[in-house]
């Protein structure tokens, strides 16, 4: 069976959700709108599925509006490590448009989240006409309402309203006031103005999987006049609301590039943050798939989210920077592993290819095939069925490689001195001059993807895992 760390259904779904947004924190990227007129800052629904990337120490915001000055802007997002970081938090200063007051609403759930490989539906309803305080803010995830806390001593549950959707403050997607910038993927968001609505109105357990939370087709929903339903399927405008309301958001630093096939309802596999080996860690970017080996001496590596032990499977790792010798490896690495050394040394299920050219059989180098640098792609077609390992440089087969069976295998690559390795299971982070996807029609490859191989996404693993 396929090793998936994430929560979400390998089955198939009769809603499709076909693009996500990916969002990268150090590039700054955002949507941003502006409301002409004041909706209902009382009563409104904000709803989304999300997949983080890195957990990092400061607030990082979903969904943000700012005013200016002290707690006069509010927000939903994750929270810092000073206020339980990766808790999922809601913020609003406690004061009208204007006002000087500086008290302020903070209210976190207590669990955390940090399960980057999985997608999550967050759904928060705020109604200011519930008769109690408790029940203005009610913040759940896949269906669970989640238990929360005010977080400082001079908090409360807002008594009026948020600085949502009013005329002249511009909500912006994945920021506030140009910081404080989201990292990872955004999929399904979704505004109500004037309504309180409950997670059922955007998701639903099915005959399939009665178990697994899934998305619904929302676009029978009243949005309401500052409504918007973000779907993200015009590459050409991102930032365009399905919701029939034309409420069109502005593009900040992202780029068709930034349009991804990873989505709630089909998940690829990407780096794992949470396996970070080496003597420290590379650093994650572009959705966890673009890995930053930033030791100046030693080698750091970098293991996928999924592992697999049956069917055929192919992924592209390009080296937009290498060294290109001993020190550069691709290769294919057991899920089990929990040791902190390099895969390229005497590592058992680890099967390699250098960037010298030379393959890696748990631990002992020998000649392979063609040496390898920055710039060049390195396909893995990974069969387990049959046990073996095929690389690829730039689409040219290197050889047949025989690999130990029974063991759940996870793609790696290893380097130093800030070498960079771009993971592609289907959805790249990079332009693609080609395209070529697998027999499912799934992916988006620089490279023909040999014949009976699939990539690495939850719909294939289902089918074929």
């Amino acid at each position: 069976m396929p090793l998936i760390l994430g929560t979400n259904s390998i089955k198939d779904t009769g809603y499709d959700v076909a693009n996500s947004l990916r969002f990268n924190d150090g590039s700054s990227d955002y949507l941003s709108r502006t409301p002409s007129s004041t909706g209902n800052k009382q009563t409104w629904t904000y709803s989304a599925w999300i997949k983080r990337g890195t957990s990092v120490a400061s607030t990082t915001v979903l969904l943000g509006a700012y005013l200016g000055g002290s707690n006069r802007y509010s927000y939903i997002g994750f929270s810092s490590s000073e206020h339980g970081q990766d808790e999922i938090q809601f913020f609003s200063g406690n004061s009208t448009t204007g006002s000087s007051t500086t008290i302020a609403s903070w209210i976190n759930t207590d669990a955390v989240y940090r399960d980057f490989s999985a997608w999550y539906h967050i759904v928060i309803k705020c109604d200011f006409t519930e008769s109690s305080a408790s029940d203005v803010i009610k913040i759940y995830v896949n269906n669970v309402l989640q238990s929360t806390r005010i977080i400082e001593s001079n908090a409360t549950v807002p008594s009026n309203s948020t600085f949502f959707n009013t005329s002249g403050i511009a909500m912006q997607v994945g920021s506030l006031n140009a910081g404080s910038f989201f990292d990872g993927y955004m999929a399904e968001v979704c505004w109500i103005d004037g309504t309180a609505l409950t997670p059922t109105s955007f998701g639903e357990f099915d005959s399939d999987s009665p178990t697994i939370w899934k998305p619904k087709d929302v676009s029978g929903l009243t949005f309401g006049t500052n409504g918007f339903y973000l779907d993200f399927e015009n590459s050409g405008s991102l930032g365009a609301d399905v919701s029939g309301n034309g409420n069109n958001f502005t593009v900040n630093n992202l780029t068709s590039i930034d349009q991804s096939t990873d989505t709630c309802t089909n998940n690829f596999a990407t780096w794992n943050p949470l396996f970070r080996k080496g003597t420290s860690t590379p650093a994650f970017a572009e959705g966890n798939l673009k890995s930053t080996f930033d030791d100046s001496g030693a080698n750091e590596f970098a293991l996928t989210t999924f592992g697999v032990d049956t069917g055929k499977w192919y992924a592209e790792v390009k080296w937009t920077s290498a060294h290109g010798n001993s020190a550069t490896a691709t290769g294919i690495l057991d899920m089990d592993y929990t040791g902190t050394a390099d895969p390229n040394n005497a590592v058992t299920n680890a099967f390699g290819y250098f960037g010298n050219g030379n393959k890696n059989v748990s631990g002992t180098a020998s000649s392979y095939g063609a040496s390898y640098t920055s710039g060049d792609i390195i396909g893995i077609a990974l069969n387990c069925d049959d046990n073996q390992v095929t690389f690829y440089k730039n689409g040219s087969s290197q050889g047949v490689i025989s690999i130990i069976a029974g063991v759940t295998y996870g793609i790696f690559a290893s380097d130093y001195g800030s070498k960079v390795a771009e993971l592609n299971t289907g959805s790249p982070p990079y332009a693609i001059s080609s395209g070529n996807s697998d027999g499912n029609g799934y992916g988006n490859f620089e490279y023909s993807v040999p014949s009976g191989y699939y990539s690495l996404n939850s719909k294939n693993l289902a089918e074929f895992g």
